[in-house]
């Protein structure tokens, strides 16, 4: 038999048939409908679920693991936003601590070279906060020399014992006693000295324990700055007096001759010392140096001499040195005469930290 072809819109392009083949199975009509089925559901969600995205219980299978991830995300949040903040917070270290003392109003521990807070911030700016802070640091120093006795003051600056004081007050000692402000007495010995800066460093025998000073920035200093004297005039240990700044940079000149100086010391007079061109407290001998002293209107008297002159956070600016004091300024004063008159000088403490470390190898300058 011949071969007949099948029409091409059926099945595609022409195929041949063998009329002994067994029909075409049932299976092929079916189809067609498969891809109508298939196509219906298309449009559906891009109606149906576009204009009422509430009910999505298809898309919901669909779009769950979305979800999750987004609230495992706000889960960790708050643990991972912890965790940088621990991570700074160690970055930052006693910054962080330092603040966090200042917010709640704790002492703060000196942290810088410009000085810091040392007074209670309950007694921030106030004299008897510096004057509670400071006087423990304070001594009262005695020497004794051929030529006479002297008293004077000194800083502690370590505690066992390291002590800051004038040149002029220890100068030629051959005993040095010394007092601290809970009434305790300690020998001590010269380890250096600096007649031209007027500075001396001691040292007590046998001495820890003792609360040190904190060495401020002298050259922050301003004219007219609040500040605390504390000292012992006359032999009245822990004297406490206050002031303000009157003048900076002024040329002092004192005498470098300690035996001299204690001998008229001990007669009642102040230490002799030069300012402008004229003597005060008697004569200053032909030995003399000269510094850049801060000049202070708080009360200081002989005895004060090597004590400390305080801002009002409580840190050391200067060492007293020298003060016009009228009962030993010629035959022809009175009793009505003595104590102070607003006029004292402090060598600055930045020039004490400078001449430190030569002090201690044991200058004798």
């Amino acid at each position: 038999m011949t071969e007949s072809l099948r029409p091409s819109g059926e099945y595609g392009s022409p195929a041949p048939v063998n009329p002994e083949w067994p029909p075409p199975p049932a299976y092929a009509p079916p189809q067609q409908p498969a891809p109508e089925f298939a196509r219906q559901p298309a449009p559906q969600p891009a109606t149906a679920f576009a204009q009422e995205p509430a009910p999505q219980p298809a898309a919901g299978f669909t779009t769950e693991p979305a979800p999750q991830p987004a609230k495992r995300k706000r889960a960790r949040g708050p643990a991972a936003l912890l965790a940088a903040v621990a991570i700074v917070a160690a970055a930052v270290g006693g910054g962080t601590a330092y603040g966090v003392q200042e917010l709640t109003g704790n002492d703060t521990v000196a942290s810088s070279s410009t000085g810091t807070n040392v007074v209670p911030s309950s007694q921030k700016g106030t004299v008897s906060g510096v004057a509670e802070a400071v006087t423990p640091s304070i001594v009262e120093i005695n020497a004794t020399s051929n030529a006479g006795s002297s008293t004077g003051s000194g800083v502690i600056i370590t505690s066992d014992g390291e002590i800051i004081t004038n040149n002029h007050v220890v100068s030629g000692a051959s005993s040095i006693e010394v007092r601290t402000s809970d009434g305790k007495t300690y020998t001590a010995e010269t380890v250096g000295t600096d007649s031209s800066k007027d500075l001396a460093l001691i040292k007590l025998r046998d001495a820890s324990g003792l609360r040190a000073a904190t060495l401020g920035d002298s050259d922050g200093v301003r004219v007219g700055d609040q500040v605390v004297a504390i000292g012992s005039p006359e032999g009245l240990t822990s004297t406490v007096t206050s002031g303000i700044v009157s003048a900076l940079d002024r040329d002092v000149t004192v005498s470098t001759d300690g035996g001299e100086g204690q001998q008229q010391q001990r007669q009642g007079g102040g230490w002799p010392f030069e300012y402008g061109g004229q003597e005060f407290n008697g004569d200053t001998g032909s030995s003399t140096t000269t510094y850049k002293a801060i000049q202070t209107d708080a009360s200081l008297n002989p005895g004060n001499s090597g004590g400390a002159l305080i801002d009002m956070n409580g840190n050391i600016i200067g060492i007293n040195s020298a003060m016009y004091s009228a009962s030993g300024s010629g035959s022809g004063s009175s009793s009505s005469d003595a104590g102070s008159v607003g006029l004292g000088f402090a060598i600055p403490v930045n020039t004490v930290k400078s001449d430190l470390s030569a002090l201690r190898s044991g200058s004798t300058n």
